[in-house]
């Protein structure tokens, strides 16, 4: 059973950085995508980064292009979002999800990803 587990975040001010983290404790979504979305209240779930981790690839939406980074540990079980440069429109609760496929282009939607953690609390005041 994949377990996905998020940690990091907080409450910051407009300009710093976080880290999140996400722990893969149930190891069979690999090799796929691993990725991270976001929810503001009264808004669609947003993805924002994707790790391909079968090419190695990283894609972002353009809200946080140049910002945030999408890493994967040395372990294999763990992936990160770096959040910097952060702005109030970033709040959200930020979900890491995976799946497991081969396709070179990882999936933006939400519906498309089998496996979710319950989410952390990320507010940005200005």
């Amino acid at each position: 059973q994949v377990q996905l587990a998020e940690s990091g975040g907080g409450s910051v001010q407009a300009g710093e950085s976080t880290r999140l983290s996400c722990a893969d404790s149930g190891h069979a979504s690999r090799p796929g995508c691993m990725a991270w979305f976001r929810q503001a209240p009264g808004k669609e779930r947003e993805g924002v980064a994707f790790f391909n981790a079968v090419y190695s690839s990283t894609s972002y939406s353009d809200s946080v292009k140049g910002r945030f980074t999408i890493s994967q540990g040395n372990n294999k079980n763990t992936f990160f979002l770096e959040m910097n440069s952060l702005r109030p429109e970033d709040t959200a609760m930020y979900y890491c999800a995976t799946i497991r496929t081969w396709t070179s282009t990882c999936p933006r939607s939400a519906t498309d990803y089998t496996y979710w953690g319950l989410g952390t609390q990320v507010t940005v005041s200005s």
